[in-house]
């Protein structure tokens, strides 16, 4: 046979994993990695070894990419909602069932703290050392709420410097969300009251979000390398020999953490007409780097994503609803944590406390978060909560140990409430997307889209690979997805 009659097949591709599974593949590699990081051991003067090393690098460099995008979605988000709600006349009414079920939520989280704290009593007879006891540098406050709402500079930074062993200074730069949501909403509502002079800016604003969503998603794809960084660094770095004397305190936050997300977010979703299961599978990618990245903030754009994309929610109100939930809707380090830690001090040091004292810990549970927005952080709400109650401040040393570990559930919790209620409330008011909702996920985790630059070609092509099952199923087992609402 000729050269040129001679038939060239082409070569086969092993087909790759779909997004999901490389996420699960990158949490068991995370966890073998850590182990073994922490089998080789230090090396030298008590040096993390090379191992350690390179999965702290790998999982910082991820956080640090999604912390990066983090300011430009914000505002360009903010202003282009506001710029959509203009044409909408529930837009206020939209706001307040917002603020109203982050509250309805964090009074149920908070309530499940308290019963916990009572009927396990892990204060009780506890093993830690005392003389560990130390009181935190950093304390909540009443007014950092205010202060923080306040922008410091028309770009929301702040500037820390830092004294080093050495003598050094060292000063870093980072963004407050809360007053880059001001700054945001203060360019909309202005832009909108400037009228026709504002449309360029308002399409440049359009415009320039759907590049940034494009660059956040070739970000999310790096997810199961970070997962695989982070995981195995928090192996590394805590361990599980950390919970120590300090076990039951732990398991009974979990036990709290796992309440609230396995039994009251899905009888929310049941009770207003939503899938738990979707739900569950809609808000998983964010769910799980939640879990491993410890940051609310940090996985505020996979937030956004699961929540337009998997549960239908329309963009112009979840720009404002995710942002916003990601600093103030903590049902984790707001609710169950401090509400558990407080009853743990109180017990620990042998205070009684009084049934106005359990309403204390309520309200400063369900409306503190926003006390302390400016300053995120649970050790943070935990100070707020045992200075009102007036417990002793000491009694966070207590608890730092485990922290680390605490703060993957703690994170989850958050993130999978910031998903909820604004699906929630969007069902409510008839906005929800229920065919994008109820649609089958692709590989990559995500509902495909119709519109330009949210969906990358190899995305595409793997999702279009995995429908040809259902090409010749009937008519009426084929499922359809819509895109997101836009009244």
């Amino acid at each position: 046979m000729s050269a040129q009659t001679a038939e060239v097949k082409p070569k086969r591709r092993i087909p790759l994993p779909s997004f999901g599974v490389q996420v699960v593949l990158g949490l068991f590699l995370g966890l073998l990695l850590g182990f073994v990081a922490l089998q080789i051991g230090p090396v030298g003067d008590g040096e993390p070894n090379w191992l350690a090393v390179t999965l702290q690098t790998i999982g910082s460099t991820f956080v640090t990419l999604l912390r990066a995008i983090v300011p430009p979605l914000i505002v360009l988000a903010v202003i282009s909602s506001i710029a959509n709600l203009r044409n909408v006349t529930n837009a206020a009414r939209l706001a307040w069932k917002t603020l109203l079920w982050f509250a309805i939520t964090a009074l149920i989280a908070v309530g499940i703290g308290v019963a916990l704290g009572l009927g396990v009593r892990p204060g009780v007879n506890s093993a830690v050392d005392a003389a560990t006891v130390a009181e935190p540098s950093s304390h909540g406050s009443w007014l950092a709420f205010i202060e923080s709402i306040v922008p410091a500079n028309f770009l929301g930074l702040a500037a820390d410097t830092y004294a080093g062993d050495d003598g050094s200074l060292t000063t870093s730069l980072s963004f407050n969300a809360l007053q880059l949501i001001v700054i945001a909403i203060v360019l909309g509502i202005a832009a909108v009251k400037v009228g026709k002079p504002a449309e360029p800016f308002i399409k440049f604003t359009e415009s320039t979000l759907q590049v940034v969503l494009k660059a956040l998603w070739w970000v999310i794809r790096l997810a199961p390398i970070g997962t695989v960084g982070l995981l195995g660094n928090a192996v590394y770095s805590y361990g599980w020999d950390t919970i120590g004397s300090l076990g039951k305190f732990t398991l009974t936050i979990y036990i709290g953490l796992a309440l609230v997300l396995f039994v009251v977010y899905p009888i929310l979703s049941f009770a207003n007409g939503l899938s738990p299961a979707k739900y569950f599978s809609g808000v998983w990618p964010a769910l799980q780097l939640g879990f491993v990245s410890r940051s609310s903030m940090g996985t505020m754009p996979v937030t956004q994503r699961v929540t337009e994309q998997n549960l239908g929610v329309p963009r112009y109100y979840s720009a404002f609803a995710v942002p916003f939930g990601a600093t103030t809707k903590m049902d984790g380090c707001a609710a169950i944590y401090p509400a558990i830690s407080a009853i743990f001090v109180a017990q620990f040091f042998n205070i009684d406390l009084s049934i106005t004292d359990y309403l204390l810990i309520v309200f400063v549970s369900v409306i503190g978060s926003a006390a302390t927005a400016g300053t995120t952080g649970a050790i943070v709400m935990l100070t707020l909560t045992l200075s009102t109650v007036g417990l002793p401040l000491e009694g966070v040393g207590l608890l730092l140990a485990v922290d680390p570990i605490l703060d993957m559930g703690r994170t989850a919790v958050n993130v999978a409430g910031q998903a909820l209620v604004p699906a929630i409330v969007a069902k409510r008011e008839g906005i929800l997307d229920l065919v994008r909702f109820n649609a089958r996920r692709g590989p990559s985790g995500f509902v495909p889209v119709d519109e330009p630059g949210t969906l990358s070609a190899e995305e595409a092509a793997a999702e279009a690979a995995t429908e040809d099952s259902e090409e010749n199923a009937p008519e009426g087992e084929r499922v359809t997805v819509g895109t997101a609402s836009k009244s």
